[in-house]
């Protein structure tokens, strides 16, 4: 399924529209329990049946692998119609997100084991195929803060591989058919190392664009801050200024100075006019 975040409670929340289509207005009524919730559960009671009809009669029945390899497509075709169902109609819940690629890795990762055990399937390949599918995994959650890595064309023709490579493995093939499978396989591990190396080169990439961007975000938060505190800082010099300019008259100050002088002018004059009064004497 998709990685589109959706509601916490599941499902769209939107009301069925009239005249809209009468899937989307059943699915849409539901959150948890909606349709492609239901296929990706569906898929994760398939793993144990599937494991269990495979090694049935000592692994090697062709009935019984047949019904296994039923089991299997089944699985795999639920895969791709619950992704399908939860784009178109906006089902994507976070128990979807959790338990979707745990069904992936879970069906694919029991046959690829089960096979190697019976002996039908090298343990290298199985191991390579493994390593591969838990190592992206584990990539998209390292780079999952700063972006989502997307599901590229080569990925999706891989698990196409895959899947028909496995399923090939799993019926009791022989002759030219059993020789096509490898063939088969080995396109699928080579389409499996070289989408893995495509994700981590995305995955660096996505990784080193995202720490840019994040100091160049705090960057700008730190100028603003610092043009602020500026700011801040001049009106703060501003307003103390004008402290002392008020309290002695403000724009004043010098009319203050003039008057101050016209003062001593005038008590000069009274203390001419008193020396003048006593010589009269």
């Amino acid at each position: 399924m998709t990685g589109v975040p959706a509601s916490a409670a599941g499902g769209s929340g939107a009301k069925p529209v009239r005249g809209g289509k009468l899937g989307t207005a059943a699915v849409n009524q539901a959150s948890l329990w909606n349709i492609a919730n239901i296929l990706t559960m569906v898929r994760l009671l398939l793993v144990p049946g599937f494991v269990l009809l495979l090694f049935h009669n000592g692994g090697y029945d062709p009935a019984w692998r047949s019904f296994a390899w039923a089991a299997f497509a089944v699985a795999m075709i639920t895969d791709l119609f619950d992704g399908h169902l939860a784009r178109t109609y906006n089902l994507v819940t976070d128990f979807g997100k959790i338990a979707d690629p745990i069904a992936d890795k879970a069906i694919m990762g029991a046959a690829l084991i089960s096979l190697s055990i019976l002996g039908d399937l090298p343990w290298w390949i199985t191991g390579v195929i493994i390593a591969r599918e838990l190592g992206i995994t584990l990539m998209r959650f390292w780079v999952i803060r700063h972006a989502v890595i997307p599901a590229s064309r080569g990925g999706k023709l891989k698990t196409l591989a895959q899947g028909t490579a496995v399923g090939m493995y799993v019926l009791a093939l022989t002759g030219p058919l059993a020789t096509l499978r490898f063939w088969v396989m080995m396109v699928a591990v080579v389409l499996t190392v070289v989408t893995g190396l495509d994700y981590v080169r995305q995955a660096v990439v996505l990784r080193r664009k995202g720490l840019a961007a994040e100091r160049a975000a705090a960057a700008e938060r730190a100028a603003q801050a610092a043009e602020e505190a500026l700011r801040a800082a001049a009106g703060t010099t501003l307003g103390a200024g004008a402290g002392p300019g008020t309290a002695a008259g403000g724009s004043d100050g010098r009319g203050g100075v003039t008057d101050v002088r016209g003062s001593g002018t005038d008590v000069s004059g009274t203390a001419g006019a008193r020396d003048a009064a006593e010589a009269e004497r």
